[in-house]
This record gives C-alpha cells, sequence and structure tokens, in this order.
C-alpha cells in the first residue's frame, strides 16, 4: 500500500522546485493568495507548505506580515523577540510575527551563533556591536539596527561564559 500525497506535500514540493529554480528567492515577500492562485488551491495547503519548508535545513524562518509570508534567512535575523503574546524576528529590513514559541526557535536557530539573553529574548552573536558592562548587574547589549536590550539576571553567567 503505498503512502498517499496530499495537496500540501505537492505543493511543497513545487515550492520547493520554484526555490531551486529561482522563481521564488529566500528573503523573498510571498503573497500567499498569490501562491494559491498560481497552484490552483486554497490559501491552507499553501500554508502547510511553507510551515514544513520554514521547519527544514537549512532553517529558514516563515515571517509573517499582514497576507505575505516572507522566509527568513538566520544570517538577516538580528534579534527574535516576544510580546504581547507574539513572537516577532526583526530582520534589517523589516519586523515579521513568527508562528512559534521561542523555545521551538532556539531548537532551529544555529546555536553558534544565536543565544537567549532573556525569557522573551533571542540575539544573533553576529548582529552585536557591543557589550556594556558597566551597569552593575546587567549587560546592555548594542545591536547592528542600533536597537539597545539587555540581558536579564537569569542569563548573565551563560554570556559571561560565552565571551570568555
Amino acid at each position: 500500500m503505498s503512502e498517499k500525497i496530499t495537496l500540501a506535500d505537492q505543493i511543497y514540493a513545487d515550492i520547493k522546485k520554484d526555490i531551486t529554480n529561482k522563481q521564488l528567492v529566500s528573503g523573498e515577500k510571498i503573497n500567499i493568495k498569490e501562491l494559491a492562485r498560481k497552484y490552483g488551491v486554497s490559501d491552507t495547503p499553501v500554508k502547510q507548505a511553507l510551515q514544513r519548508l520554514a521547519e527544514e535545513k537549512p532553517r529558514l524562518l516563515a515571517g509573517f506580515k499582514k497576507e505575505t509570508v516572507s522566509l527568513l534567512e538566520q544570517e538577516k535575523i538580528i534579534r527574535i523577540y516576544a510580546a504581547n503574546s507574539k513572537v516577532f524576528a526583526v530582520t534589517e529590513d523589516d519586523e515579521y510575527q513568527v508562528r512559534l514559541r521561542l523555545y521551538e526557535l532556539e531548537d532551529r536557530l544555529d546555536r553558534k551563533f544565536f543565544v537567549r539573553i532573556s525569557n522573551s529574548e533571542i540575539i544573533n552573536l553576529r548582529k552585536i556591536e557591543e557589550f556594556d558592562m558597566s551597569f552593575t548587574g546587567t549587560i546592555c547589549v548594542s545591536l547592528s539596527n542600533g536597537a539597545v536590550t539587555y540581558v536579564s539576571r537569569r542569563y548573565i553567567a551563560k554570556i559571561k561564559q560565552l565571551l570568555g
């Protein structure tokens, strides 16, 4: 008995082929409704296929903004944070909602380059401009986009160990 191929599986294969053939480019904004029209399906299998693609290696993340989905490359992500029960990824160009929890992202992100600095934030080590350790009991982090954030007390030992 052969395994049934779902519509989402077929759309996944088609999207992957389009990425390989450079018809879809990583980081490019993707309109779910336009993709659904292109493949002649509803939005649901397109969303399922994109989510599955985001879960694969290389670990692209699906970033949602209004009706578009962008495939976010890890190298372009500056920080990921949680606010108002939602998770956001900040890139050099924009900010996107990510439909994963921080602990799920921690497992997916490259541990050599991403570190958790608080219960609500993960930062990309390649996007750090400087650490300011002059504050007592905390570390101030300046990021490449001009954002300033702080390492919570719980994570200070981990950051100090990382810094050597």
